[in-house]
């Protein structure tokens, strides 16, 4: 997650509350491509088995790390 830029984070903070890519480009005022290339940015970070759906990896290390840092709090 350290790995990711604040734009790829708030990206992927929306895959993980299901929104769609043309969803994300909507409430962030960007081009569905532009999020295309933030998503293939996280899967390229987070996402190491093959075989597997990417979105869904990403997705959750995403809630494992937000479920980390809440417990640490």
């Amino acid at each position: 997650m350290a790995d990711l830029t604040e734009r790829e984070r708030e990206v992927l903070s929306r895959m993980a509350k299901g929104y769609n890519n043309a969803a994300i480009a909507e409430e962030l005022v960007v081009e569905e491509r532009t999020v295309e290339n933030h998503t293939n940015s996280i899967y390229a970070n987070l996402t190491r088995s093959p075989g597997y759906h990417r979105r869904v990896q990403a997705v959750l290390a995403f809630v494992t790390q937000s479920s980390a840092t809440t417990i640490a709090r």
